[in-house]
């Protein structure tokens, strides 16, 4: 147990002193509460527009939306739906209620818009009012469930339902939802006699006791489509009803709304197989992906709340749109300092940060530089020689020259090496004992020759043959299944996880489940055999075999995402089609993820994160950014050095973690480098290298790094402890980078560290014994660990307890304790 009054002695001079600053800006502070919805502040628009600025309704029971935007000198623009004024020319003909257009008789009219002086004219057709037009059970009844969440997760969309009522999840199986909105308890959950007594609207209306609570009122227009297809004779749609082809959403995305504007209206469309164009914002449902920014109302009226962007997936069944929508306002004190641009991401970003109006925090330090670059290029410290010689060199371009040696050092290929091994799941139980060191050493070979990535994917993707003598060939070894290939190869070559699509469509995503069992079928002739040879497997595709969805019984045919169904290839290997598509370079999802995984790797936080989490619903903080860090990917070949190049000698790489009044709120927008507990193996590799006492571990040879493990079997209570993944699946989520209290216990007093300080053949016991002063003897420690010398306090402070103490060794083992706990060395900075 180390000296309590060294904690004491130590928080002020070292722990607060060395890291204080940087630490206290790591996280963003607290959000704001949302604001209650305000009045618009009109002002004096230059102009507005009306949209649409005609339009038709055929039928009783159509309407449709109106947005009118204002147009301003300063070149701003305001939804201004909510304040326009709304004339019919012929109330017999179309009447507008809250900015809606209601039929009422055939004919045509004009729907006068006026905001101030202004004014526009919106010319309307309505015909067919003498027509039937009975409610449509797919696309509307269906609709309004999901819409009021009565068909959601937590509701009767669980798999087991709520209350013997189950639906399906989102309406994704609407036979299943037929029988039991229909046939099941015995007419009670739909009276078409009294429509009124029905459970289905009555539970949620909450005239007779619901769970789920109140979830509709007569004003609804889910109610109002609920009733009347009881009304109607709970009629299903016939087999040739028109069906939805698409949605639109109104308006397009990339509006940027800046204060006083903060709500937009939205519009969706909905266009039909017949031809026909539907208002279907009153049964659309609405999500935000930053509700901290913008919060979408039942309605579609989107209010924003903070700077920032936000996508709004709106969904209609399984048809998913997005409307991305930026929200801006004045800073007090921010001006634009027009900072140094080193190459194109600088200047993406500063495209952003000033639009939000964060200002970026300045350049690190040289020793701060020297250290990140170091753990996150080939994850391990510099050693005291290279941290004297880069901090004494007064060349301008030491940093770039730096970047160019640590992209070609050895321990490069295996530090990267160890991250893919958390993507392939390099372990003993999916690959075996002998497979893994084949794998790994494949993988370590493929970044010491830099392979191009796409060759990397490739090689991958379309391996077959034994596992030992074509170790890529693993990758169908840990995948063992058609499902898991499917799963694994969407999340980390397609940053999609389709897991939801298995059992039903993705209830806030575009994938359905039919997509899932189409990508399946590029996997499903995958034969795996065991040979005589010990846990040697061979991998080969069989002539036939095809993919059944599991729900409808079809039979699926391969599938490419955002193309539709594959060409038939015969008894030829179906994986060809899916590469061929994959490695195109206008493939919208393939060289983005990778650049992404890049970017996170080193600056702590992806594009898009989680990094393997593409979707509508999480869009990437700078998508300029990721269109051209992608781009020149592919204009270089696939190259990931070059990338790396790239990033690594960014201002924005380079800036310090000490955030600013400026950007202490910015969390996602690269305004400072975000600080970040160190992985499990560079960490334990820095504790190593301190202390100069090396980690051994069974069945690796003397002298391994933890980075430079080939899989997590080695049973070290440090590494799990810091978050080392058991690699059982293809998600960067499963190593935690999450601080907790087994954590803090190893630190303080732990048994690896225990020991490494007791250790007499350590680096300050071996300095101790070769003569050298304490002064001598704490700079060391200083450079060894933080790549800087101790400033003045952390000096007198390291010095004043070593005299203090009877016995010099374990004082300075108390020092060096101190050290190894600070935020500074324990923290990516």
């Amino acid at each position: 147990m180390r000296d309590k009054h060294l904690i004491a002695l130590f928080s002020a001079a070292v722990i607060a002193g060395a890291f204080g600053g940087v630490a206290s800006g790591a996280e963003p502070a607290a959000a704001a509460e949302p604001m209650a919805l305000e009045p618009i502040v009109v002002g004096a628009p230059e102009r507005i527009e009306v949209f649409p600025s005609e339009f038709e309704l055929q039928t009783s029971r159509r309407r449709m939306h109106l947005l009118v935007t204002g147009y301003y000198a300063d070149g701003q623009l305001q939804d201004l739906t909510r304040a326009a004024e709304y004339k019919s020319t012929n109330e017999a003909v179309v009447a507008v209620e809250n900015g809606v257009a209601i039929p009422k008789g055939d004919g045509t009219a004009e729907i006068v818009v006026k905001v101030g002086s202004h004014e526009q004219r919106v010319k309307v057709e309505v015909s067919g009012q003498a027509a039937p037009d009975p409610v449509s059970f797919h696309f509307e009844t269906l609709t309004a469930l999901t819409k009021q969440g009565c068909s959601g997760g937590a509701c009767h969309g669980s798999p087991s339902g709520k209350g013997g009522f189950r639906l399906s999840l989102a309406a994704y199986d609407p036979v299943l939802d037929e029988r039991t909105l229909i046939r099941e308890d015995y007419n009670r959950r739909t009276n078409v006699a009294d429509p009124d007594a029905s459970l289905l609207l009555a539970k949620p209306m909450m005239q007779v006791a619901h769970g789920g609570g109140k979830r509709l009122s007569k004003d609804d227009a889910a109610y109002v489509a609920i009733r009347q297809w009881i009304a109607e004779g709970c009629r299903v749609d016939p087999a040739d009803a028109p069906h939805v082809t698409k949605l639109e959403v109104f308006p397009k995305s990339g509006r940027v709304l800046k204060r006083p504007a903060h709500t937009q209206q939205l519009l969706v469309l909905a266009h039909f197989s017949d031809g026909s164009v539907r208002d279907v914002t009153s049964l659309s449902t609405y999500t935000t992906s930053d509700a901290m920014v913008a919060t979408p109302r039942p309605d579609g009226l989107v209010v924003g709340h903070d700077r920032g962007e936000a996508a709004i997936v709106v969904r209609h069944l399984e048809k998913v749109e997005t409307c991305y929508l930026t929200f801006v306002k004045d800073i007090e004190g921010f001006a634009w300092p027009n900072p140094p641009q080193f190459n194109y991401v600088d200047k993406l970003v500063d495209a952003k940060l000033e639009q939000l109006k964060y200002t970026p925090s300045p350049l690190c330090t040289d020793d701060e530089f020297l250290r990140r670059a170091y753990l996150d290029v080939i994850g391990v410290l510099p050693t005291i020689e290279e941290t004297r010689a880069f901090l004494a060199d007064a060349s301008p371009d030491k940093r770039k020259k730096l970047v160019d040696a640590l992209l070609e050092r050895p321990e490069y290929a295996k530090f990267w090496a160890l991250k893919w091994g958390d993507l392939l799941r390099l372990n003993n139980k999916s690959v075996t004992s002998d497979g893994v060191f084949k794998y790994y050493q494949w993988i370590v070979r493929s970044f010491e020759a830099n392979m191009p990535y796409d060759e990397f994917a490739r090689e991958l993707l379309l391996a077959q043959g034994s596992t030992f003598s074509n170790p890529p060939a693993n990758y169908y070894r840990a995948t063992a299944d058609t499902n898991d290939c499917t799963e694994t190869t969407a999340q980390v070559f397609l940053g999609v996880r389709m897991q939801c699509a298995k059992c039903h469509n993705h209830p806030f995503e575009r994938w359905t489940q039919d997509n899932y069992y189409g990508l399946g079928a590029f996997f499903n002739r995958i034969q795996r055999k065991q040979t005589a040879r010990k846990d040697e497997l061979v991998v080969w595709i069989a002539r036939g075999g095809e993919v059944t969805q599991p729900r409808t019984g079809k039979q699926m045919k391969p599938w490419l995402p955002l193309v539709g169904d594959a060409a038939e290839v015969g008894e030829d290997d179906r994986r060809e089609q899916l590469v061929s598509w994959l490695l195109k370079p206008e493939n919208p999802f393939f060289a983005k993820v990778e650049v992404n995984r890049l970017w996170s790797q080193v600056m702590g936080r992806g594009i898009v994160e989680p990094i393997d989490d593409f979707r509508d619903s999480n869009p990437p903080a700078n998508a300029p950014l990721l269109d051209s860090l992608a781009e020149d990917f592919v204009k270089h070949g696939y190259d990931r050095k070059h990338v790396l190049r790239t990033i690594l000698n960014s201002r924005t790489y380079q800036a310090s973690a000490a955030t600013t009044p400026l950007n202490k709120d910015d969390a996602k927008y690269f305004s400072h480098a975000r600080v970040r507990l160190l992985a499990a193996e560079p960490l334990l590799d820095a504790i190593c290298q301190v202390t100069a006492v090396p980690e051994s571990f069974p069945n690796m040879p003397a002298g391994t790094r933890a980075t430079q493990l080939p899989s997590p079997d080695v049973n070290n209570d440090f590494l799990k402890v810091f978050g080392q993944p058991e690699r059982q699946t293809a998600c960067a989520c499963e190593r935690s980078s999450e601080s907790n209290l087994s954590q803090a216990l190893q630190l303080f007093n732990g048994p690896l560290i225990h020991a490494k300080l007791q250790n007499k053949e350590n680096r300050f016991h071996k300095l101790a014994a070769a003569g050298k002063t304490n002064e001598e003897i704490v700079r060391e420690l200083y450079l060894a660990a933080l790549c800087r010398e101790p400033n003045d306090g952390e000096l007198a402070a390291s010095i004043n307890h070593i005299n203090g103490k009877e016995d010099r060794g374990k004082a300075l083992e108390d020092v060096c304790w101190a050290i190894l706990n600070t935020n500074e060395f324990l923290f990516q900075h």
